[in-house]
């Protein structure tokens, strides 16, 4: 079992930035690919970024790249989502999620995720 914690959501006006925060528990955080999701109201949740356990491979949506960087810090079982530019458009519930396999799984789709948090609220003011 692993437990995932987001913080770090807020309002925020367009252009701003903030940092989300996801902290793991209950097994060994380096065995996960981590993945940040979104869900922004009347939309189905989309992928945003994920990360391998080593940190070596990453993806990013299109809409997303160049303005969100994802990174980990395994000795804190952590992983975090820079956000920059921020746009109305952004704002969302944001979900962190983790899944179990080889350092060469980054996985973009949901049901690849076995485990989630409970979300943050990300709100972008024009």
């Amino acid at each position: 079992q692993v437990q995932l914690v987001e913080s770090g959501g807020g309002l925020v006006q367009a252009g701003g930035s903030l940092r989300l925060s996801c902290a793991a528990s209950g097994a060994i955080f380096s065995s996960y690919c981590m993945g940040w999701f979104r869900q922004a109201p009347g939309k189905e949740r989309e992928f945003v970024a994920a990360i391998s356990w080593s940190g070596r491979n990453i993806y990013y949506h299109d809409s997303v790249k160049g303005r969100f960087a994802i990174s980990r810090d395994n000795a804190k079982n952590t992983v975090y989502l820079q956000m920059n530019s921020l746009k109305p458009e952004d704002t969302a519930v944001y979900y962190c999620a983790a899944a179990f396999g080889p350092d060469s799984k980054v996985e973009v789709t949901q049901t690849a995720y076995d485990y989630w948090g409970r979300g943050t609220q990300v709100t972008v003011s024009s």
